[in-house]
């Protein structure tokens, strides 16, 4: 089984992902937001660092693909390769922040590999508000990310929410507003019971 935990920044997919791999045996496949070289310069001056952070998680998200998930039996990753074209790229496009040379070339190097990636098994979306992602990213600490802009995170989730409905396969929405999985046990244990709905089972040791 391979489980994709999708959300905006902030919102706990890291977390999520610890918990699933520790209590269902996953292999965890975390986002390289610390290796990214670009990342802090991005969030500095977005415009001339756009490109460069995009093209740094693509290559990184397929190496994952072809290195793990592809070939993997239970993966559990902390966000994905779609989310990366379908949200991050397409907003910053669309706000003016990524030019359409870049934009195009960006997108034309996802569509290109889009046909060798593993589709998710189950997708699991948390959905949570600005305010909830403001308060998580100031607990979370990063003093790249307390400086995002709220109607960036906004702009984001608009995407997010046009996306997960058009989404085809199968997903599984936790509204994280309500859940806070990190700080509650019984609500840790409620996404754990809705996921086992869905299909996901420890494995037969």
């Amino acid at each position: 089984m391979y489980l994709a935990i999708a959300g905006n920044i902030g919102v706990g997919k890291s977390s999520l992902t610890k918990f699933l791999a520790e209590r269902y045996l996953l292999t965890p496949i975390y986002e390289a937001v610390n290796e990214n070289p670009y990342l802090e310069d991005f969030y500095q001056d977005m415009p001339r660092y756009a490109f460069h952070s995009q093209m740094f998680f693509l290559s990184e998200r397929l190496e994952q693909h072809l290195k793990f998930i592809n070939p993997g039996e239970r993966i559990v990753q902390d966000r994905t390769i779609f989310e990366d074209a379908n949200i991050f790229a397409k907003n910053l496009y669309s706000q003016g922040i990524m030019n359409p040379r870049d934009y195009q070339t960006y997108h034309k190097t996802y569509e290109a590999i889009l046909k060798t990636l593993r589709s998710p098994d189950l997708l699991i979306y948390l959905q949570a508000s600005v305010d909830t992602l403001q308060k998580r990213i100031l607990q979370r600490g990063r003093n790249y990310e307390i400086q995002i802009p709220s109607d960036y995170l906004e702009s984001l989730n608009h995407l997010y929410e046009t996306w997960i409905k058009a989404y085809p396969l199968n997903k599984v929405i936790i509204p994280c507003d309500e859940v806070d999985f990190v700080n509650r046990k019984k609500d840790l244990a409620q996404v754990f019971e809705i996921l086992e709905s869905h299909g996901l089972t420890r494995p037969v040791l």
